[in-house]
This record gives structure tokens, sequence and C-alpha cells, in this order.
């Protein structure tokens, strides 16, 4: 079970509008420097009804990366379209 204090982290963009694979690290090194008890990407607050799949799929790879097994990562799956959700959540597991 999970414990403590998880943050519903932003997803950053450069200003090309593309995914922030920095903003995204350093997103990461603040919250677990700062205490956070595990990290969920892509959520509403992530921005997740406007991201493509390709780039879902790019933010949640890029956290566990950077959480590199320090807290839990909890991606967010939702979608408008339940297959496309039921997919999101195939790839996170």
């Amino acid at each position: 079970m999970f414990k403590g204090s998880l943050v519903a982290m932003i997803t950053p963009f450069t200003k090309n509008n593309k995914v922030d694979e920095k903003g995204i690290e350093e997103l990461v090194e603040f919250q677990i420097k700062n205490g956070t008890n595990g990290i969920v990407p892509c959520g509403t607050t992530g921005e997740s009804p406007t991201l493509s799949h390709e780039e879902h799929k790019k933010v949640v790879e890029l956290t566990i990366k950077a959480v590199a097994g320090r807290v839990p990562v909890i991606a967010g799956t939702g979608s408008n379209c339940t297959q496309e959700a039921l997919d999101l959540t195939s790839y996170a597991k």
C-alpha cells in the first residue's frame, strides 16, 4: 500500500511544444529531494487529455527512468476512449 504524499506531476513542454525531457528529470529530482513519497505522471494535472499516446508513453518512460526506483511511480492511464485507456493501462504495467 502507498503511504505519504504523492505528487501529481505536470508535463513540461519545450517552446516547440514537445515533451521537455530535461524538464521531467528536473521535476522528478525536485520532488524527490523535497520529500515526495511517489510520482504520478500523466494524470489530468499532467495534461493527459491533450497528450498523444506516443507522448503519454514517453512521459511515463522518462519519469520511471528519472525516478530510478527511489519512489513509486503510478502512471495515469485515463482516456476519453475506453479502448485507449485499456491500452495505456496495459502499457503502464
